[in-house]
């Protein structure tokens, strides 16, 4: 079923049966280090889903709301960013805030860093010189459009109520709790044992370089964390088993929030996932993320509970594959 040439990690459970392992490519290419089950792989903007659990444990806790302002929660200079944009709508991405990686203009995220080095970024407060100038994309509201800035201010919003870095709030309260012990947000100059470097393709010179100076040296609410395919099996049955937030809440994640579902492949917004429309059943929903030289997507097919983990340190193309699991085994 998987391309001969993929590289990276595969694992898909049904229930407690684990219906595919496949562990291929190296961790480690100059040194010949292959991947394995442990291997932790970055996973780029599959972090939002982290962030969005963390704003939704404190919706339900009552320490904010979703009609919450920016500007009644964070106490900096906005400048021009509408101070009534609401959390809600910085989680579903119909805020209009500027976006410091605006996907729809831009094709390659390195392109950030010319000016800026990418070795500032340690903190999600770094992040703001890249986007907080800037106008308005849209009136709040008006429209969805993807936005990395949107959760940057989501992760800002809880270390503001809760008093701690946004990691450190997901590690005791998501990780700790879905027993994800290999996750985390790790800097790439200080890396934990068993991180896959993460690799780009050269043409002019037929080999490859590592992206350390193509991504934050550190994630943020955007994304950027290091996770393990069996920890994102956990994070799936945590949520799924009301471990971190209400079923309510689950299913309202879960649910079309945003967008319009143009591309049927890309679907429709919840909070922090996306969701594929299902004539014939409930919706699959999906978390995604690509960086240069990382490639990512997680999928709960509800009708059949199955959940698909497929992540590449090489940025092969995990859609692909994700659309053969679909053929091969939703039917």
């Amino acid at each position: 079923m998987l391309d001969s040439n993929f590289r990276g990690n595969v694992y898909i459970v049904q229930d407690n049966i684990v219906l595919c392992e496949n562990v291929t490519g190296f961790a480690d290419l100059a040194n010949q280090v292959p991947n394995s089950l442990e291997t932790k792989f970055a996973s780029a903007s599959a972090g939002k889903v982290f962030v969005a659990v963390g704003i939704l444990q404190l919706v339900e806790q009552g320490k904010i709301k979703f009609d919450d302002t920016l500007g009644s929660l964070l106490d900096i200079d906005l400048h021009s960013i509408d101070v009534d944009v609401t959390v809600e709508q910085l989680l579903n991405h119909t805020s209009g805030v500027p976006d410091y990686f605006d996907e729809s203009v831009m094709d390659e995220y390195e392109e950030l860093w010319v000016d800026y080095p990418n070795y500032k970024i340690r903190h999600n407060s770094d992040l703001l010189p890249l986007f907080i100038n800037k106008p308005m994309m849209y009136p709040k509201g008006e429209k969805f459009q993807y936005n990395n800035s949107g959760y940057v201010l989501l992760a800002m919003i809880i270390e503001k109520v809760t008093g701690m870095y946004f990691d450190q709030y997901l590690k005791t309260n998501v990780f700790d709790v879905c027993d994800m012990n290999a996750t985390g947000y790790y800097e790439l100059d200080r890396l934990p044992p068993k991180c896959a470097n993460n690799y780009i393709y050269c043409a002019d010179t037929d080999d490859f370089r590592t992206n350390i100076f193509s991504v934050d040296v550190k994630g943020t609410g955007a994304g950027g964390a290091f996770i393990t395919v069996k920890d994102i099996i956990n994070f799936w049955r945590g949520l799924l088993e009301n471990k971190l937030i209400s079923k309510e809440l689950v299913a309202k994640m879960l649910s079309k929030q945003s967008g319009d579902g143009v591309d049927a492949e890309e679907g429709y917004y919840g909070y922090g996932v996306w969701l594929i429309d299902n004539p014939n059943g409930r919706d699959y929903a999906y978390f995604q993320g690509c960086d240069p030289g990382v490639s990512f997507i997680s999928e709960y097919n509800p009708n059949n509970g199955m959940i698909s983990v497929i992540v590449s340190n090489y940025g092969d193309n995990v859609w692909k594959e994700m659309r053969k699991v679909r053929e091969k085994l939703y039917k």
